[in-house]
């Protein structure tokens, strides 16, 4: 089994109130990407966003590494304010916006972006300089 450490293209930032992991077009991405962000989370002290926020981060790191190749990015804000929700985004090099599907009860997957929109409090897509980030909000608990 290989480390985290070993999966991870670069840590490019963990400290403060922003984490970016930049991480290969691999397999091994989902569960590392997972495993970062529960990390994240838990040392600021956000256990009760970490599960769901792993989910949804697996779904996106699987949406690109079906559809793009090259580095797949996952940033982290902190929530901070009276109205503050955790910023979370997912960056590859694909310039096109992932696509909603409706999947039927026997398909095994396209329910990636439901869960995402279903769970999320905001979400939505932004091109940049080299593809597309999808993001979405999760707000605080109470």
């Amino acid at each position: 089994m290989r480390s985290l450490a070993w999966e991870v293209i670069g840590v490019i930032e963990t400290d403060g109130d922003c984490a970016e992991w930049s991480f290969p077009a691999e397999p091994g991405a989902v569960r590392t990407a997972r495993a970062a962000v529960r990390g994240q989370l838990h040392g600021w002290g956000l256990d009760c966003l970490a599960d769901l926020a792993a989910l949804l981060v697996s779904e996106l790191v699987t949406n690109s590494l079906r559809h793009a190749t090259g580095p797949i990015g996952v940033r982290l804000v902190r929530p901070g304010g009276l109205d503050g929700a955790l910023l979370v985004e997912v960056s590859d090099p694909l310039p096109d916006p992932p696509r909603e599907r409706v999947a039927r009860l026997e398909d095994e997957n396209g329910r990636g972006l439901q869960l995402v929109a279903q769970s999320a409090r905001r979400w939505g897509t932004r091109p940049g300089a080299n593809g597309k980030t999808v993001w979405f909000e999760l707000a605080l608990p109470g």
